[in-house]
């Protein structure tokens, strides 16, 4: 079987979908095959559980989880095991020995939040700077495809150049990196002198290196990128 730990340093995280990484360990006969850290790719309602059910996990552990999200989890006949604390040396043996114990929800937003995460959605009072180098993540290389969820593994990046006002349209060099997905993708974008970024979701590591890299982020996107091109009145020839 494969399971995956919220990881925070060496320690289990209390949130599972924000945690800056997951230990993903293959297990058979009560050993350990394979164990390697993967960074957070992001999160949006379903994808966590689709990313994870793909690459064969069957139990997830957490120090904390929203209900919704250990539904999507079971739906996908992955086992949710939350409100777990210590390291992750101390919870792989544990987990080994069937000693491991769900205890309480660690995640007090999954709690007490209900409705959009306001720090997902798209801003309705963005301004484009008539100067700005504009990105989007997008499931395929023309405007009429959609916004990919998925920052550091989206399939292209689609960059406006406001001088020209076209699309350049360039295959994500990273998306089969197994670790450092997310910084690999904000140094290309750097490199394309990005100034501005539109896509689904962000994870924690990639978010920082993109504000020390001074590229805005305008997360939660959704629909076709010609839609947004339309909503924000950036005019492409």
């Amino acid at each position: 079987m494969k399971v995956a730990i919220s990881t925070e340093g060496s320690s289990v995280s209390a949130h599972f979908g924000r945690c800056p990484a997951y230990t993903i360990v293959d297990i058979k006969g009560g050993q350990v095959l394979k164990r390697e850290k993967i960074e957070n790719p992001g999160h949006s309602p379903g994808f966590l559980p689709n990313y994870l059910s793909e690459m064969g996990v069957t139990c997830v552990i957490a120090g904390g989880m929203g209900s919704r999200a250990q539904d999507l989890f079971r739906q996908k006949n992955i086992e949710p095991i939350i409100g777990v604390e210590g390291t992750i040396d101390e919870v792989i043996d544990k987990f080994l020995n069937n000693k491991l114990e769900k205890g309480e929800d660690l995640c007090e937003h999954g709690k007490t939040k209900s409705g959009p995460d306001p720090q997902h959605q798209p801003s309705e009072k963005f301004d484009i700077d008539a100067n700005q180098r504009i990105c989007f993540t997008a499931q395929g290389g023309s405007i009429e495809d959609e916004i990919d969820p998925r920052f550091g593994r989206a399939a292209f990046y689609l960059i406006y150049d406001p001088k020209t006002k076209s699309i350049e349209s360039l295959e994500n060099p990273n998306i089969n990196l197994m670790q450092g997905v997310g910084p690999r993708s904000v140094q290309f974008l750097s490199e394309n002198k990005v100034d501005v970024l539109f896509t689904g979701q962000i994870g924690p590591n990639a978010q920082r290196v993109l504000q020390a890299s001074k590229i805005k982020v305008i997360s939660g996107a959704s629909g076709k990128i010609k839609d947004l091109l339309d909503k924000y009145r950036i005019e492409v020839k």
